[in-house]
Order: structure tokens, then sequence, then C-alpha cells
């Protein structure tokens, strides 16, 4: 009689722990605010949602521990390897670095500058080159949204 195994993805064990270890972190944290808080304190809040992601966490992790690796990853090493070619694509890298680049101009130049410039070279990498029409694209965003935060809503935006 042959049992089937459900299968884990690349990693997800190991980021099951380190979820873990995020949620103990967390309430930590949590703790450090206020200590054992009463339902009025500031830390209430804090420790409530770390004790539901602690508790998250420990349920996550029962519940993979009957599940099996893929039977075609040899090693942890080839399991790195699959996981590194499944969660670091090109287009996921280059957004990641542009997403963080953005959040750095930001501070440095205007919202709307660096917003604009963020959509248009992410619409145009994309898009796979279509410049004009990306720069109308991300022109015709960066109108909607002052139109909406700065006249509709009157927030400032830096």
């Amino acid at each position: 009689m042959s049992q089937k195994f459900e299968r884990v993805q690349a990693g997800e064990k190991v980021f099951d722990w380190l979820l873990l270890l995020l949620s103990i972190a967390v309430l930590i944290e949590a703790y450090r605010i206020d200590g054992i808080p009463g339902l009025n304190s500031p830390g209430s809040f804090p420790m409530g949602l770390a004790v539901i992601m602690l508790a998250s966490s420990l349920v996550i992790l029962a519940s993979h521990r009957h599940k099996r690796r893929d039977p075609r990853i040899r090693n942890a090493r080839h399991e790195f390897q699959v996981f590194f070619h499944e969660h670091f694509q090109p287009h996921i890298v280059v957004f990641t670095l542009f997403a963080v680049a953005y959040l750095a101009a930001i501070v440095w130049v205007s919202f709307y500058i660096s917003t604009f410039f963020f959509l248009a070279v992410m619409f145009i990498y994309f898009r796979q080159g279509r410049v004009v029409s990306s720069l109308i694209i991300a022109a015709v965003a960066i109108a909607v949204i002052y139109g909406l935060f700065t006249l509709v809503f009157r927030v400032y935006l830096p």
C-alpha cells in the first residue's frame, strides 16, 4: 500500500522556522512596549497580534511536519538552488531593486517626480520597451494621484 504525501515547496520548511523566529521576536518587542498590558494599555494590541502570529506559525509548523520534500531534490544545496531559481527570477529582482531605489528617491526628490520615474521605468521594462505609451500611462497615473489626493482629499504628499 503506497501512501501519498503532500509536497512542500523548496525552502518552505526553512521559511516556516524563520516565521516562528520572527514571531518570537515580534512578541518580545511587543512585550517591551508595556510589559504584560491591560486591555487599555498601549501594548495590548501589539501583544495580541504577536500572540496570534506566534500561534499561527506554530500551526503552520505542525501542519507541515508530515509533508515531504520533492524526491527530485537531492540535498540541501540542490534545494537552495531550486528555491533561488523559483523565487529570484530576473523580473522579480529588477522590480525589487527599483522599488528600493524608489523608496530612497522619495526622500531626496518629491513624491510625484520619483513616482513618475518609477512607474515609467517599470512600465517600459515590463511592457518590453514601449516607451511612448508607457510614459503616457505613467503621466495619467500621476495626474490621477495628484487629482485625488491634492484636489479631492486635500492630502499633502511630500
